[in-house]
């Protein structure tokens, strides 16, 4: 199948939406289809006011619809809701043809978390938005229901995957770990406003904190909590190492759809502490971490947890799976649409 993937989201961003899509397209290509990934580097594009790591392309509609015409895609996947996205829309559906969409990310409580705005005022662009598409695609059963309350029921689910590889047990610990009191809690990912690792950090659980990942925010929290261990954004062996090092991992977002940082903690033994919402809920069992609106419980619960079954569960989410998942949603959707032309 050659399929046409169109993101707002790319290299040099890094985070679980550009992780997600370019595992996908490899494991895609692997599994033989064609991938044309349509992005902001082939365009001009600006950086995002307050989020400077997004570039927002600026393209019109049919110069998007020029290389989908020469790529002749079977299927066409727009993955975010920015303007690269949004142009590809506009093609589609002037021209007549289909497409699905994903729900990647809760950016309705990320913009009130930045702005102070309600939700509710960015919900209607998002409804609009995918409104259009054969199918939403979603990660967790707690996002499709967020979206069928929003007034968006046409989901259907994409789970996501881990490098097993790369994430294992057996990977020697971070070397900043070994002189650190333990309990080691570990928190990976983007540190800026909207992920509350605010709530983390002001814990009282014994042991250290440390804090794996870069972002806005990140200057001023070091500055409040000079206790906490600020070790920056990590790649290859140093983050496997920080995962299988670490007692316990701690998510304490709440607006995240799902969390690769959760599952790839877990494929390296490390349970899970973080509060019972969307994505948690949906990936964290009683064997492999514990959920609670406290998370000085939810670390405490968590760090009984027996580590061979915290890897043994995170290693069942595969890539290979994803892609496969991801490949038959589009079938799914254009199907109808192919037999009825």
């Amino acid at each position: 199948m050659r399929i046409a993937i169109v993101t707002d989201a790319w290299d040099p961003q890094v985070n679980g939406v550009v992780r997600t899509l370019k595992a996908t397209r490899a494991e895609l290509e692997q599994q033989g289809h064609d991938v044309l990934v349509i992005s902001p580097d082939n365009y001009y594009n600006l950086p995002c006011p307050t989020y400077p790591e997004i570039r927002l392309a600026v393209a019109r509609a049919a110069t998007i619809g020029d290389r989908l015409m020469t790529f002749a895609p079977d299927a066409v996947h727009l993955s975010t809701e920015g303007p690269l996205c949004l142009a590809a829309r506009r093609w589609c559906v002037r021209n007549g043809w289909q497409f699905t969409t994903a729900y990647h990310t809760q950016f309705p409580d990320y913009f009130a978390a930045r702005t102070g705005i309600g939700a509710d005022w960015v919900w209607p662009y998002f409804r609009w938005f995918h409104s259009a598409s054969q199918a939403v695609l979603v990660s967790t059963p707690s996002v499709r229901d967020i979206l069928r309350q929003q007034g968006i029921p046409h989901s259907v689910h994409w789970s996501r995957g881990v490098d097993i590889d790369a994430f294992s047990p057996e990977v020697p610990q971070h070397p900043t770990f070994a002189n650190l009191p333990r309990p080691i809690q570990l928190y990976v990912g983007r540190v800026a406003i909207e992920k509350n690792i605010e709530a983390f950090l002001a814990t009282g659980h014994p042991g250290t904190k440390v804090i794996v990942g870069d972002g806005p925010a990140r200057l001023a929290l070091q500055a409040q909590y000079p206790d906490a261990v600020f070790l920056g954004a990590l790649s290859g062996a140093e983050l496997a190492g920080a995962y299988s090092g670490a007692d316990v991992f701690v998510f304490p977002s709440k607006t995240d759809t799902f969390g690769l940082v959760m599952i790839e903690a877990l494929a390296s033994g490390t349970p899970v502490a973080a509060f019972p919402v969307s994505g948690p809920i949906d990936i964290v069992t009683p064997a492999t971490g514990a959920l609670s609106d406290g998370l000085d419980i939810a670390i405490a619960d968590a760090l009984a947890r027996n580590r061979s079954d915290c890897a043994f569960y995170g290693r069942t989410y595969t890539w290979e799976a994803s892609a496969r998942q991801f490949a038959s949603a589009l079938v799914a959707a254009i199907e109808p649409y192919a037999r009825a032309a």
